[in-house]
């Protein structure tokens, strides 16, 4: 079995801008703004719409045979097309059962507009059954399938008014929960130059999303007390032996979490 808990981050698609709105020769700091604007005056948000997000970081936790792994897809120095096309190539390698928070929601529909533009083919990804039987009724586009499960999504019972943030979830469960970066600093923090830093912290809302999963497969008892006590152990020596500052932090917050 393989699976993937994933995550993304993104900013104003700010060429999308200048040429929806004839915008040229404003700088992307202005541009973005203009774009924020109309969204706020024609819907009370400056949310922007999902095709008007351009992805700057992609990561992953991978969980199979005896190992686990998280990292941002492609580098630092990476295009958005050679992120999406990492994301959707790992699908065709794996076909892994994706999890997310908000990823139906969000981070699919983002990443759907995205392959689109830049060419990206994602056949596994489409598969609804003809060519796998084992897809058509279990794929990672239809709501109430497990191929993908979106978190948030599931646990609310598919209703609006019970979701819960990322954030607010994790620290409920008693693992850390944001570190003082969140999805609304994201652009501004590009802005400045810190792609490393988004990357990082994308990493650690995937790794936030992968604990909750764990907790959930123990209460729909595909993990018992044990089996759960063993992933987390992994995931904590994962971590640890990578020895990087963010994921040592999570670690830290994590031990000192409250317990359950």
């Amino acid at each position: 079995m393989h699976c993937f808990s994933f995550d993304i981050e993104t900013i104003p698609d700010v060429d999308f801008g200048r040429r929806m709105y004839n915008l040229e020769g404003l700088s992307d700091k202005d541009v973005a703004t203009a774009m924020m604007f109309k969204r706020q005056q024609s819907s009370g948000t400056d949310f922007l719409q999902l095709h008007q997000h351009r992805i700057v970081a992609i990561s992953v936790a991978l969980r199979t045979g005896d190992s686990f792994r998280v990292w941002s897809l492609g580098d630092e120095a990476a295009d958005e097309a050679e992120l999406v096309q990492r994301f959707f190539d790992g699908i065709e390698r794996y076909s892994p059962d994706l999890v997310s928070w908000n990823g139906g929601g969000f981070d699919l529909p983002v990443l759907q507009y995205r392959a689109l533009k830049h060419g990206v083919q994602a056949p596994r990804y489409w598969e609804h059954g003809d060519a796998d039987r084992e897809f058509r009724y279990n794929n990672y586009l239809s709501r109430y399938h497990w191929r993908h499960i979106d978190l948030m999504d599931v646990l609310a019972g598919f209703q609006a008014r019970a979701r819960a943030s990322l954030d607010e979830a994790a620290v409920l469960f008693g693992f850390p929960g944001k570190l003082g970066m969140s999805g609304d600093r994201v652009w501004d923090r590009y802005q400045a130059g810190a792609i490393a830093e988004i990357r990082d912290y994308c990493e650690t809302d995937v790794l936030n999303t992968w604990l909750i999963f764990l907790r959930f497969e123990h209460m729909r008892g595909n993990l018992d007390k044990a089996g759960l006590e063993r992933e987390y152990a992994l995931v904590r020596a994962t971590l640890k032996s990578m020895q990087r500052p963010h994921l040592d932090a999570f670690l830290s917050a994590w031990t000192d979490a409250a317990p359950s």
